[in-house]
């Protein structure tokens, strides 16, 4: 911008390309961030984007990230929305509650639940699109509370069809919290030195000569510091010797300029200008007495704030800041104070202004945060809820009262998925108590945060000793502990951590907790020590542990006699899964789900849905693996579980391998590698090279597919982790047999499959057949082919099934035994006909063809849902159902108009016209799910 008029200067190309955005004709969605440091024309930008959305005919709804108000729970999303709250009444019930109770409108709000709240924002925006193409403008994103935060990168990233543009600007160069992955920024850089020249001689008194080039070096190409840089020098010629002298960083400068002008207002207009900085919100002009026009003219006049409707703003953030830190603590205070007077009617406001006016602490003004923290909570703000009592706690005058409020901070702050606060909040619990239930907890807490920060050796070591400590008077906190504990063994896989955790199993089994207590039953004991085991040693021992798991399942309670549904079902679905009770798992790890799809415990859900997706891919139910793979992915984005969204994306690289989609696979692995310390989660690096062999092998990259599936397995059989590895022992002996490297991967098997017990179960025993079967002299191999396929256990894993039949059928026609090859390559093309496999299909078709059957592609229509995708299919089936779009929206946390735009594009490849005929077309399918 300019001193003169409201030309933006040397950002043609930004312009450009914001102008493009914003220009009709608007038929889809775009998403832009634009990054850069203070001053270099955001703020200008995004109001040029502004004005062109408007010339266009499109409505603008816009917020600012205030610093004051970064601590109050959905403050930004408020002001954005305020425009057009009239529309929430019209949302779906639950997404109209969940807005209002984020806003605190509803007296009695439903517990809080970030994915329905962004839903409900999404839902809003997409139907005013509807009627207008919609602008969304957000500016200093990096102050906006973290409630309004998360919901704008949700509705950021679920945009697809909408006529709607979100543009959002923030400091710096990294993208703020939610919006790191897949959108598109705009990065600006300082003006080069034409275009600064030109900023330059365009302000009301441009410097020249020495003083000139001076200004230019100084500013180094930031537009505002040329602008603030030339009214200093107009107004202090002297000033240029000064910054010779006294060098400081260019935001230093800027903050000094800015004091220095401040410091010669009128005492009137100084203290106006400070109640302005303290307020920091122009809509509270009215509310403060002492904000009239009259009172801020000097201020205006010195360039420090523009006076406009609806109350002062000032000219940039950096102006505010420094405005505010140029005043003394004790002026300061007093505007607090006079702010907060004026908002009694607004508690959260109220108490934070009172707070920044305490330097004593105060018990009273204690429980005011602490009330704020409570009603931040019950809107669904974490975060804000955790500031609150961390600030609470410091103005606590008793120290039981501080260690208390930092314990329930370091709660929230987990509940807001932020490890390293949690870790803060927790330790200094530990120094300022030596009450040992707080500290007990705050230990847990802190392992917690260690585990989510993949620090697994620290947090398996903090969480085993809370385990043996908690023991004989908290067995609540213990049994979560070793929960905690064998999760990070499943993910590391480490023969130590494995080893450390079962240790902990056995002291806590030798302890007598009777029938257990209220609050924590023995048969809550019994579901946990359950996953303990399966975690530590999913093959050994598994005839015992299945057993446990199968009188737990159906309602016996163990040797305590108590029946009754069990108490966490996705504890329990998850050992299924880990143990190879493949059905068992769905079923229960549904009842789970359907638990944990209420408001304020979704979170909970992120866990169960990773144990499903990869149930449903084991038992061939592929399109509901990716379902539950994309729920994940939005659990993930809401509660910020990286290893969650990393197992969806891991999920989704599977099955599009198995489906031979193959240009999906390469970026999903590359995005779970760089959200997953895969060095430190060894369960994910051996999924990712199983993925990636797979795939390989899917394209007939034999050696490719060695070299990556040979990463499972040390030369000496040590497996890169103790239950995924072993999962993968087929796909590494057909890539070796079709490689040529026999001998070697014969080797390294028969060295793996010799560290585990006897009995490993059907699915291990029917793929390690396979893999003898593949690398066995061909005399030798049926044996191994026809034992497993005798088990019909061996159906619960269609896709693996299908493969043993496939290989043997290939073995009985090289063996010129076409008649018996006939049916086991019938059977293994029908299941890769109805699971998509579409590479396999192809070879179990080729096999069939060299065996003289004809082979003839299947019917469309009864699979005519099998060209869609896994979205569209869901979509379909619920519209078939009778839902309604907003219905089908709510329910897969989508917008009416992507669900709209989904069914559009589904028709022509159903080969329908309309919604009318998709009831009968759903009813004429013949395409079940293996297993249901």
């Amino acid at each position: 911008m300019t001193g003169k008029d409201t030309t933006v200067v040397g950002r043609r190309a930004e312009l450009s390309r914001l102008r493009e955005l914003v220009a009709p004709p608007h038929t889809e969605s775009h998403v832009l961030l634009l990054l850069g440091d203070p001053g270099l024309g955001k703020t200008a930008l995004l109001a040029e984007a502004a004005r062109a959305a408007g010339a266009a005919g499109m409505q603008v709804l816009a917020t600012t990230g205030r610093e004051s108000e970064r601590d109050l729970a959905f403050a930004g999303l408020h002001q954005l929305l305020r425009p057009v709250l009239d529309r929430v009444a019209g949302l779906p019930p639950r997404q109209a509650e969940a807005l209002r109770g984020a806003f605190g409108f509803s007296a009695d709000p439903a517990p809080p639940d970030p994915l329905l709240t962004g839903i409900a924002v999404l839902t809003l925006l997409s139907e005013l699109s509807d009627e207008r193409p919609l602008l969304v403008a957000v500016d200093d994103t990096q102050w906006l509370d973290r409630a309004s935060l998360d919901a704008l990168a949700f509705t950021a990233r679920r945009l697809e069809s909408e006529r709607l543009v979100l543009l959002a600007g923030a400091r710096g160069h990294v993208p703020p919290a939610g919006f790191e992955r897949d959108l598109p920024q705009l990065l600006l850089r300082p003006l080069t030195r034409v275009d600064a020249g030109l900023l330059l001689d365009a302000q009301p008194c441009p410097p020249h000569g020495r003083l000139r080039e001076q200004v230019l070096a100084q500013a180094a190409g930031n537009p505002l510091a040329l602008i603030e840089l030339a009214r200093m020098i107009a107004a202090d010629p002297d000033a240029g010797h000064r910054w010779t002298a006294e060098p400081l960083p260019l935001t230093g400068q800027l903050t000094a300029i800015t004091a220095a002008r401040y410091a010669t207002l009128p005492p009137a207009a100084r203290s106006a200008l400070l109640l302005a900085a303290t307020a920091d919100s122009p809509d509270l002009a009215t509310a403060i007495p002492g904000l009239s026009a009259d009172t801020l003219a000097p201020a205006e006049a010195a360039g420090l704030i523009r006076l406009d409707t609806p109350g002062p703003r000032f000219a940039h953030p950096l102006t505010r800041s420094a405005v505010y830190h140029a005043a003394t603590f004790a002026e300061r205070a007093a505007a607090h104070r006079q702010v907060a007077d004026a908002l009694r009617g607004q508690p959260d406001r109220h108490a934070w202004h009172l707070a920044a006016a305490a330097l004593e602490p105060d018990e009273k003004l204690a429980t005011l945060l602490e009330e704020s923290a409570a009603q931040a909570q019950r809107r669904g703000g974490a975060a804000a809820a955790a500031r609150a009592l961390e600030r609470a706690a410091g103005l606590s005058p008793a120290e039981p009262d501080r260690a208390r409020r930092l314990l329930a901070a370091a709660d929230l702050a987990r509940s807001a998925g932020q490890a390293d606060w949690v870790r803060e909040l927790a330790g200094r619990v530990l120094t300022l108590t030596s009450d040992p239930d707080l500290r007990i907890a705050a230990r847990l807490d802190i392992g917690w945060s260690l585990l989510w920060s993949n620090r697994n050796a620290d947090a398996i070591d903090t969480l085993l000793s809370v385990a043996a400590e908690a023991a004989p008077k908290l067995p609540a906190i213990a049994w979560r502990a070793a929960w905690m504990a064998a999760t990070v063994v499943h993910q590391t896989g480490l023969p130590e951590v494995r080893a450390k955790a079962r240790a902990a199993l056995d002291a806590l089994d030798a302890l007598d907790f009777g029938d257990g207590s209220e609050d924590w039953p023995a048969a809550r004991a019994d579901e946990y020590r359950l996953w303990i085991r399966a975690c530590t040693d999913p093959f050994g021992e598994r005839v015992e542990i299945v057993s446990r798991l199968r009188r737990l399942t159906d309602g016996s309670r163990g040797s305590h006699g108590s029946h009754g549904p069990l108490f966490d079902p996705g504890t329990v679905g998850a050992a299924a899964w880990v143990l190879d009770e493949t059905e068992l798992a769905v079923r229960v790890l549904r009842e789970a789900l359907s638990r944990l799809r209420a408001p304020g415990v979704r979170g909970a859900s992120g866990g169960v849905l990773s144990a499903l997706e990869w149930a449903c891919v084991d038992s061939g139910r592929w399109d509901d693996a990716l379902a539950a793979a994309r729920e994940a992915g939005d659990i993930a984005a809401a509660y910020k579980m990286e290893t969650v969204a990393g197992s969806a994306d891991l999920t989704t690289a599977v099955v599009a391998a198995l489906r031979g989609d193959h240009e999906q696979v390469a970026p999903l692995l590359a995005r779970v590698r760089a959200a997953v310390d895969t060095s430190e989660y060894r369960g994910f690096a051996a999924r990712v090279w199983q993925a990636a062999g797979l795939a390989a092998l899917a394209q007939g990259n034999h050696v490719t597919a060695y070299a990556q599936l040979s990463q499972l397995f040390a030369a000496d059989g040590t497996p890169l982790h103790h239950h995924f590895s072993y999962l993968a022992v087929a796909d590494l002996a057909a890539a070796g047999a079709r490689c040529e490297r026999h001998l070697e991967a014969r080797t390294v098997l028969e060295r793996a499959l010799a560290r585990l017990k006897p009995a490993p179960g059907p699915r291990l025993e029917q793929l390690t057949a396979r893999a003898r079967g593949l690398l066995a002299e061909p005399d030798d191999a049926e044996a191994h082919f026809a034992a497993p396929l005798a088990d019909p256990a061996g159906d619960a894993w269609p896709f693996e099934r299908a493969q043993l039949q496939l290989d043997y059928g290939e073995w009985l026609r090289r063996r010129r035994r076409i008649n018996d090859a006939k049916p086991v390559l019938a059977t293994a093309l029908e299941t890769f006909r109805r699971l998509g496999a579409a590479p396999w299909t192809r070879r179990a078709e080729s096999e069939l063809r060299a065996c003289g059957v004809p082979v003839h592609a299947p019917p469309a229509a009864p699979g005519a849902l099998d060209g869609l995708t896994a979205q569209q299919r869901e979509i379909v089936v619920l519209a078939g159902h009778g839902l309604t779009n907003g219905e089908i929206a709510d329910r897969l946390f989508l917008s009416p108009r992507t669900v709209a735009s989904h069914l559009y594009r589904s028709y022509p490849k159903l080969g329908i016209a309309g919604r009318h005929q998709l009831r009968a077309l759903i009813d004429r399918q013949s395409t079940p799910q293996a297993g249901g």
